[in-house]
């Protein structure tokens, strides 16, 4: 029987919340391997051979996009997000920890608008239908006109995503890539920050994280090595 590992915060971690975890370091680390590649593949051929790829900035963008979605959700697993805790820092530690509660609940409240927000946003693209309600799903939208047909500016239609022309565009060729696929990334990283929302107030109820946000220990260690530096 496998046991929980833990995590850099010193968490306990789930099967299931390392394959996340995993996931979440290879794309972000792909990610910023390819912008770097383009940018400087794109570099070389501009001053060297006087030529570009067309839709490479197109690209580097799109996957910044992706990178900062993803880091988002990362960083609430990592605790690294800033905030402000004068005021909380004044309670004892259980004051402390219903204030942290409050906060993950708060946050849990944010991350589910979002995910419906998003969801209501992307689905036109990918012909499926949004959700009724403003601020929580309520069903779904009937009648919507899908927006299936949008695609990007430059960036070429990839041939392994060719089974989505019959699936949503009516059999229709894409010349370029469809939006769908980089406006992907708003349903899919929401739920990701959501379910990082709820793992991270779990982890205050039982203990294993004091908070939200980064503590003032990540500024001390900073003070400390500046002040060795100094020495």
């Amino acid at each position: 029987m496998s046991r929980p590992s833990h995590d850099v915060t010193g968490q306990s971690e789930s099967a299931f919340g390392r394959v996340i975890n995993n996931f979440e370091e290879t794309a972000i680390a792909v990610i910023l391997g390819l912008m770097t590649l383009l940018t400087f593949i794109n570099v070389v051929l501009r001053y060297v051979f006087n030529s570009s790829l067309i839709w490479g900035l197109e690209v580097v963008l799109i996957l910044f996009a992706w990178l900062v979605i993803f880091g988002v959700s990362y960083c609430v697993k990592v605790t690294a997000h800033l905030g402000v805790d004068v005021v909380i820092n004044l309670l004892n530690p259980s004051g402390r920890k219903v204030m942290a509660l409050l906060s993950g609940l708060c946050c849990i409240l944010y991350g589910i608008m979002l995910f419906k927000g998003s969801w209501d946003y992307w689905a036109p693209f990918a012909a499926l239908q949004p959700t009724e309600g403003r601020w929580f799903p309520l069903g779904f939208t009937e009648g919507v006109r899908d927006r299936a047909f949008y695609v990007t500016d430059q960036v070429p239609m990839l041939e392994i995503f060719r089974w989505l022309e019959p699936l949503i565009n009516y059999g229709e060729e894409y010349e370029k890539l469809p939006r769908v696929i980089p406006y992907f990334i708003l349903p899919f990283g929401t739920a990701l920050l959501l379910f990082r929302f709820v793992q991270a107030t779990l982890g205050v109820l039982r203990g294993s994280r004091e908070s939200l946000i980064v503590s003032h220990e990540a500024e001390d260690a900073v003070a400390e090595a500046a002040a060795l530096n100094k020495d």
